[in-house]
């Protein structure tokens, strides 16, 4: 039976639960944040992460770490948050390929890719662009796609490895066109843009805001990017679309994501502080730089844009015949 005394006291006990809720959103955070990149230093998570982590510092007034906790194409990274304290202290910046492929292509994984975490903030998409050796013959996707078909010697690609987003890009490129790149993973993104630039291959598929800057400095040639639009960084180059390759319209989202069962309130703060930060002129003129495009969305939209990608990436990795044990 309740009695008076511990009905007074269980009312008690909630009214102070929902005072703290908003108390410690307030008063978050308090000590240092650390935002995991899953992948190796140098590729556009990493320069997503440490743009806005710089930002979020100084609106915070606590330091932002950029950890990068590369491995078994961005599982060793994810897990890692995933098992995390959930307390929004340890943040995950993923990308489409880490959460929303590699569900479909690895036979297990350690955490759900949905389930395991929450969806806290968009904060841009990034085309990625097909380069390839300043020394390679072909100046467009015509010419590469003619000389893979009537050359006898392999065509090389390299990715972040296998089953990585730049990965299934050339095979889609294999699939729609009958010709046959060859796929030559590497442990990490950075590395075959590295054998690009010293002709060790002969074409990457790279995001752009890893590669801006060797475009500018003409140490690789930039033949088209994905996306459904040219990017403003790179005016003069054409999207595969117009190139006449349809079915490359692709900007894949980059956002933070926190282990399941962090406050709502703490996510809350996080994603309108990001959504701060992405109309701050100084951020926008280093992503328009980068060639990234700003992409603002509530944990809920974000939830639903991933869920999405989660079944639609399943099709093209089937498709593909890619799977990892």
């Amino acid at each position: 039976m309740l009695t008076r005394s511990r009905f007074i006291a269980a009312f008690a006990a909630a009214i102070a639960t929902f005072a703290a809720a908003p108390a410690s959103a307030q008063s978050w955070p308090n000590k240092p944040v650390k935002i995991v990149v899953p992948q190796t230093p140098g590729g556009a998570s990493d320069a997503l992460a440490r743009i806005v982590g710089q930002k979020l510092a100084e609106k915070w007034g606590q330091p932002v770490v950029v950890e990068n906790k590369a491995g078994a194409g961005g599982n060793v990274g994810t897990d890692h948050v995933a098992k995390s304290p959930a307390d929004g202290y340890t943040l995950l910046m993923s990308y489409v390929g880490t959460q929303a492929i590699n569900g479909s292509l690895y036979k297990s994984l350690p955490y759900d890719p949905y389930k395991d975490f929450v969806t806290v903030a968009t904060l841009a998409t990034v085309p990625f662009a097909l380069v390839v050796n300043q020394t390679f013959p072909p100046k467009s996707v015509a010419e590469l796609v003619a000389y893979a078909k009537a050359n006898t010697g392999p065509v090389n690609f390299g990715s972040a490895g296998n089953g990585s987003l730049n990965h299934l890009l050339g095979e889609m490129m294999n699939q729609s066109q009958g010709i046959k790149l060859v796929h030559v993973p590497y442990k990490g993104a950075a590395g075959a843009l590295t054998d690009t630039i010293a002709g060790q291959i002969q074409m990457t598929f790279s995001s752009l805001p890893s590669v801006a800057g060797h475009i500018r400095s003409d140490k690789v040639r930039a033949l088209a990017i994905t996306g459904p639009r040219r990017s403003p960084a790179f005016p003069n180059v054409p999207t595969l679309g117009e190139a006449g390759y349809a079915g490359f319209e692709i900007s894949p989202w980059f956002g933070l994501l926190a282990p399941a069962g962090t406050p709502a309130a703490v996510v809350r703060k996080i994603n309108a502080d990001v959504a701060e930060v992405l109309r701050d002129k100084d951020t926008l003129e280093k992503f328009a730089g980068a060639g990234a495009d700003p992409y603002a969305t509530t944990p809920e939209q974000f939830a639903r844009i991933l869920q999405e990608d989660i079944h639609k990436w399943s099709q093209v990795v089937k498709t593909s015949g890619a799977k990892i044990d």
